[in-house]
């Protein structure tokens, strides 16, 4: 009993500013409001069976779903890779060095990392274009975030570059955990570096894998900074995610009831992407 008193402060704050927003924006997915009305009015399932005829949503879902793979290639199984270069392969004191450098984007406000990007994707003066000029490939010069076959593609970039530094670090803490005594067995075996890295690398790190799946895949899901500040969603709607489409409808559009729908249908979907992570991982039973 007094360990539930101990806990009922955070039990309370939890269910106050977690559960209950959450349980409260799924009812007012079956209203119509604005933000500066004072009535709701009563629509049923209208908003939510919008959705599945919206092609916006259609959109916005494809360009968060190719945000999640390319995040997951490149940030859990690329960070993993640079972790165990990080922790077997480069000395101690450059190692350290290097994961400084590499995790000193993560400390950076995704704001911050934006607005810089659109100076670096600027089709004029942007330091990508001018650098292609420099080295004889102006031929490759492009207005980056102004055409559509090339849009997606750049703002996905930049959550990469700023992103992996900390996947990599989650790594580096779990690889610096695991026995040296299982590599030196492994080399005894005959085993290289590349079958160490499968044999003993990977499977002692499932558990950072498993977690690092978990914050890569919910992020992508919710990905909101990248697109906005840097196309808003445009040209047209061409890097339009779930949560820029959500933020249009409710402070633009000014139909509250409808974005509503939107952040459930977001939460669902990072729900049961994260509930099929932990059945296919099934961390702690081993």
């Amino acid at each position: 009993m007094s360990a539930l008193l101990y806990a009922a402060p955070a039990i309370l704050l939890i269910a106050v500013f977690v559960y209950y927003p959450l349980v409260a924006n799924v009812g007012f997915g079956f209203f119509r409001f604005s933000a500066g009305g004072s009535g709701m009015d009563f629509v049923g399932l209208q908003n939510y069976v919008r959705l599945f005829s919206d092609p916006v949503v259609g959109t916005a879902l494809a360009n968060n779903a190719v945000y999640a793979v390319v995040s997951v290639l490149l940030q859990v199984f690329g960070g993993l890779i640079v972790a165990a270069w990080l922790t077997r392969a480069v000395g101690r004191r450059m190692g350290a060095f290097l994961r400084s450098v590499y995790f000193l984007p993560a400390v950076i406000s995704m704001t911050v990392i934006a607005l810089l990007f659109t100076f670096i994707y600027d089709s004029r003066q942007g330091l990508l274009n001018s650098l292609l000029d420099a080295v004889g490939l102006d031929g490759l010069k492009h207005a980056w975030l102004a055409d559509p076959s090339t849009a997606m593609g750049s703002v996905i970039a930049v959550s990469q570059w700023q992103s992996i530094g900390y996947v990599c670090m989650l790594y580096v803490v779990a690889l610096q955990q695991i026995p040296e005594d299982f590599y030196e067995a492994a080399s005894l075996d005959g085993a290289g570096g590349i079958r160490q890295f499968f044999s003993v690398t990977v499977p002692q790190a499932r558990e950072m894998i498993f977690v690092a799946m978990i914050l890569t895949v919910s992020g992508a899901m919710t990905v909101f900074s990248e697109p906005y500040i840097l196309t808003g969603g445009g040209p047209g709607t061409t890097t339009q995610v779930l949560a820029t489409y959500m933020y249009n409808q409710g402070f633009f559009q000014n139909q509250m009831g409808y974005a509503s729908a939107i952040a459930s249908l977001i939460f669902v979907i990072t729900l049961v992407l994260s509930l099929i992570q932990m059945l296919s991982f099934r961390t702690g039973k081993d």
